[in-house]
C-alpha cells in the first residue's frame, strides 16, 4: 500500500512537471508559428512571353503546385513579360517589393549585378549537371544569396535550358574571319567574347529576333535550342544552324523572391516553396531535353536547313577569348573575381570527374 501511494505521488508529480514544461509557453509557440487560416496573395512576373512553352509554362506550373501543396494558403498569380511590367524589369520589381516573385535568368541583370552571370551561364562553363551540383551542394547557392542580399532578393534555381545550340547564320562559318563584322543577337558574357572575336553583338528581345534576321538587320542569332528555334521559325530566315552552344552550355533559370515577403512566410510555406522550386528545376530541364529530341529530328529532315559543327579552330579561339574576357572582368571588379574564383574552383573539380565519368562513357562507340 505504501509503495502504491508512493508510486502514485511520483507519477502525479511527473505529470505536473511535464504539463508545466509543455504547457502555456509551448502552446503559444505552436499557435503563433503557423496560422493556417492566413492566405498569402502574391504576384509573380517573368521575362517570358505569354504562353511561352517550358519556361512560362513551368513558372505557372510551379505556382499551381504551391497552391495545391499549401491547400490554397499561398496563392501566386503569374504574369508573363509585359503583362504587368516590362520583361527585363523583373529583378527590379522583386527587389523593390512591387511584386513578391520573379522568374528569368541572372544574365539579364548583368548591367546591375555583373557577377550574377555565373549563376546563369558562362561560355565554355559547366553544363546543367555541374551547375546543379555547385548550386545545391557545392556552396554556389549560398554565395548567390549573399550576392543578391544587398538587393533584398532571395534566389532559387528554377529550370535549366541544357546545352543550347550555337545559332542560325546566313552564311557558313569556316574560320574566325567569317565572324569578323558579323552582326549577331547574343547576350551576356557570350556577347563580350563574340565582340573580342571581331563580331558585333546585338541585344534584342525574343519577339524581335525573327524579324531582324529575316530583314537582314542582323546576320545571325542564337535563341535556345531546336524546339524553341523551330517554333520561332528561324529556319525560314537563315539556313545554317550551328552547334554546340559554346556561349550557353547549361543556362540556369532563376526564381527570385523579395526578402521581406520571404521572411513573412511561416516555416512550412517556406519549405513548400523551396521544394517546389527544386522539383520544377528538374521538370523544366527534363521537358526541354525531351522536346529538343523530336524538334532536332524534324529540322534534320528539312532540305532548307544545314546543320554544322563549328570548326575546331574557331571553338579553340573562342575558348581562349573567353578566358581573357573573364580575367579582364575579374581584374576590374572584386565581387566578380570572388564569384569567378569560386566558380572556377568547383568547375575544375567537376571537369576532372567528368573526364573519367560522363565524357569517358560518351566517347565509347555505341
Amino acid at each position: 500500500m505504501i509503495h502504491y501511494r508512493l508510486l502514485s505521488s511520483l507519477f502525479l508529480g511527473l505529470c505536473l512537471v511535464v504539463l508545466t514544461a509543455c504547457g502555456p509557453e509551448d502552446a503559444t509557440s505552436k499557435s503563433t508559428s503557423i496560422d493556417s487560416s492566413k492566405i498569402y496573395h502574391w504576384k509573380m512576373v517573368t521575362t517570358w512571353p505569354p504562353g511561352f512553352p517550358v519556361l512560362q509554362d513551368g513558372a505557372e506550373r510551379f505556382a499551381n503546385n504551391i497552391k495545391i501543396m499549401s491547400n490554397g494558403r499561398l496563392d501566386i498569380k503569374v504574369y508573363a513579360g509585359g503583362e504587368l511590367i516590362p520583361a527585363l524589369q523583373t529583378f527590379d520589381a522583386v527587389s523593390q517589393g512591387t511584386v513578391e516573385m520573379g522568374h528569368g535568368s541572372a544574365y539579364y541583370w548583368a548591367g546591375k549585378v555583373p557577377e550574377a552571370q555565373f549563376f546563369s551561364t558562362v561560355p565554355f562553363g559547366m553544363t546543367a549537371r555541374g551547375m546543379n551540383a555547385w548550386l545545391y551542394d557545392g556552396g554556389g547557392l549560398e554565395l548567390w544569396r549573399e550576392i543578391y542580399q544587398p538587393f533584398h532578393v532571395v534566389p532559387f534555381p528554377l529550370g535549366n535550358t541544357g546545352v543550347q545550340m550555337g545559332g542560325w547564320f546566313n552564311k557558313e562559318i569556316n574560320s574566325l574571319d567569317d565572324i569578323k563584322g558579323l552582326k549577331m543577337r547574343i547576350p551576356g558574357l557570350g556577347g563580350k567574347v563574340f565582340a573580342k572575336a571581331g563580331g558585333n553583338p546585338v541585344l534584342l528581345a525574343g519577339s524581335e529576333v525573327y524579324t531582324a534576321l529575316e530583314r537582314n538587320t542582323i546576320d545571325a542569332t542564337e535563341w535556345i535550342g531546336p524546339y524553341h528555334d523551330q517554333r520561332l521559325g528561324l529556319y525560314r530566315a537563315a539556313e545554317h544552324y550551328y552547334y554546340p552552344g559554346w556561349h550557353e552550355p547549361g543556362t540556369v533559370l532563376e526564381l527570385t523572391v523579395n526578402q521581406r515577403a520571404w521572411d513573412s512566410l511561416p516555416a512550412d510555406l517556406q519549405a513548400i516553396v523551396s521544394n517546389a522550386a527544386q522539383a520544377e528545376n528538374l521538370h523544366m530541364l527534363s521537358e526541354m531535353e525531351e522536346k529538343n529530341l523530336s524538334a532536332l529530328q524534324e529540322l534534320r529532315e528539312r532540305t532548307d536547313v544545314q546543320i554544322h559543327k563549328f570548326p575546331d579552330d574557331v571553338l579553340r579561339t573562342l575558348k581562349t577569348l573567353t578566358d581573357e574576357t573573364l580575367a579582364e572582368e575579374a581584374a576590374n571588379n572584386p565581387k566578380f573575381k570572388r564569384v569567378y574564383d569560386a566558380y572556377q574552383d568547383f568547375r575544375l573539380k567537376n571537369d576532372a570527374w567528368s573526364d573519367i565519368s560522363e565524357n569517358a562513357y560518351l566517347a565509347i562507340e555505341h
